[in-house]
């Protein structure tokens, strides 16, 4: 495991921590929790090889949270000293006065033990910020040319987005946490034009919490897929457009992630279902009299949450109340029965305790309840993508996320994706374009007739998951299989366009 970066440990942690929360105490609070983050960031992007954008940020503050008279209270600053830490903790104090006036709801937290001074680092090999931005450039410059050198490629777009996270938090019952973790994506993206007009597509290699490796190592065949590129392009330029109607579709990981987290990760977080979380992106379907009677889907889906997922987005030692983080039901065979909870919302609602999903994606957001990595389970010693398709007469395999659209109940939605083949016969039978598969939550996830077995699982996932006014972005991963949906409504997004 790696060390925390000494640049982090080398700031007075303790000493802040302290000054802060002695005051929070001594203004009577009853509730204080402190935290300190460093927040690395490096952006890269090429167009056709060439550098366009270097951008590098460094973030780092603090921020007390407060309960007294059972409102909230929440302040941040940059001010790194222990007197600075002393002010934001009496100005988050200022704040829950304040706010008492008009708070109609008294803020209380569900228990968790006092786990004492821990340590947690993310799984990775190398950390990107070791590793020269010209070594990262040439490396991208490089891929680019893989695609650029092929005549079918008019233009190669590459992305490389790198975060490094460090966070100190303590709070008033003794939970001292120090962690660390490291994420990144890189993605290529090219286009070809033709006398119909054009096409993109882009690599399917996920958003991963992982370090340099995973753009040198083997855990993603790079040049394997970029030499695939050039050839699936231009069949998708030259492919007829889908004929509407119903089809029955097998639906591969790195599309199907994007729809698990809409329609499941988002619909399951208890503070969107009971109406905190209305003005960013709506509530939820999935309301609480529907827990343990509603079947979510067919009783080939099962859905956990698990923020201790290896290599997730989502995934960290400690979430941002000092909650240890877990693995959790939320749905089995088919039957909802469990949702994404923090401090504040397991109390209201009765929990014994919360399971780890809060979250502030910097030093001077006040922490929301956010999404825990939430996968489909695969079926041990399941079928094969392959053999899923073998089951299918007529319908249409579809691959990589792109566009989608879902309303404010997370309940009807649209989503499209790379690329897509017919099956016919159990066969693949050359690509179509503009399919778009349009379905209501419940509806589409009860028809799914199977999942595929491990082989086929996949963890995909994206950085900028957004909530909350003001709004905050976060990192999360969903991991799935390979599923089969009979009867599934195929549109042709062309022509929904009006085009």
């Amino acid at each position: 495991m790696h060390d925390i970066d000494p640049a982090f440990t080398a700031l007075p942690l303790r000493a802040l921590a302290d000054a802060a929360l002695s005051r929070a105490r001594e203004l009577g609070a009853e509730h204080a929790d402190f935290r300190l983050e460093r927040i690395r960031s490096q952006t890269l992007r090429l167009h056709d090889a060439a550098l366009e954008t270097a951008l590098d940020a460094d973030d780092v503050g603090l921020s007390v949270r407060v309960v007294k008279n059972g409102t909230w209270g929440f302040a941040a600053g940059i001010d790194l000293t222990p007197d600075g830490a002393a002010r934001v903790a009496a100005q988050a104090v200022e704040v829950a006065a304040v706010a008492a006036a008009v708070n109609r709801e008294p803020i209380e937290l569900a228990p968790e033990p006092m786990h004492g001074e821990r340590v947690w680092v993310s799984e990775y090999e190398v950390d990107p910020f070791t590793v020269p931005t010209a070594e990262k450039v040439a490396l991208l410059a490089e891929r680019s040319r893989l695609l650029l050198d092929d005549d079918r490629v008019d233009h190669a777009d590459a992305t490389l987005l790198q975060v490094k996270e460090n966070k100190f938090f303590a709070d008033l019952a003794g939970t001292v946490t120090t962690q660390q973790r490291v994420r990144l994506h890189s993605v290529l993206n090219s286009v070809a034009i033709g006398e119909n007009g054009f096409e993109t597509m882009r690599t399917l290699a996920p958003p991963v919490g992982r370090g340099w490796e995973w753009l040198t190592g083997s855990h993603w065949d790079w040049e394997g897929e970029l030499a695939r590129v050039p050839e699936l392009l231009a069949e998708k330029l030259a492919a007829p457009s889908v004929e509407p109607g119903s089809y029955d579709v097998v639906i591969d990981p790195s599309n199907l992630w994007l729809t698990i987290h809409e329609s499941i990760g988002h619909a399951t977080e208890l503070d969107r279902a009971l109406g905190y979380e209305a003005a960013y992106a709506g509530t939820s379907f999935a309301t609480p009299d529907k827990l343990g009677t509603l079947q979510y889907g067919s009783k080939a889906m099962n859905v956990i949450g698990d923020r201790t997922a290896e290599h997730g987005l989502a995934t960290i030692g400690f979430d941002d109340e000092g909650v240890q983080t877990q693995a959790f039901e939320i749905i089995s065979a088919g039957m909802f029965t469990g949702y994404q909870l923090d401090r504040r919302i397991a109390r209201l609602t009765g929990a014994d305790r919360s399971n780890g999903c809060a979250f502030a994606d910097s030093a001077s957001s006040m922490p929301l309840q956010r999404m825990a990595n939430v996968s489909l389970q695969p079926l041990p010693g399941g079928p094969s993508t392959d053999e899923l398709i073998s089951g299918v007469d007529r319908g249409i395999y579809i691959v990589g996320d792109k566009s989608w659209s879902i309303d404010m109940q997370r309940y009807n939605f649209q989503f499209t994706g790379q690329r897509f083949y017919r099956i016919e016969n159990g066969r693949l039978a050359g690509q179509l374009r503009d399919v778009a598969y349009q379905a209501t939550t419940t509806d589409f996830w009860n028809s799914m007739e199977a999942v595929g077995g491990p082989q086929t699982y996949v963890l995909g996932g994206a950085f900028n998951c957004g909530k909350g006014q003001p709004g905050q972005v976060a990192p999360v991963s969903h991991g799935c299989p390979s599923a089969l949906f009979r009867g599934v409504n195929i549109l042709n997004a062309l022509k929904e366009a009006g085009q």
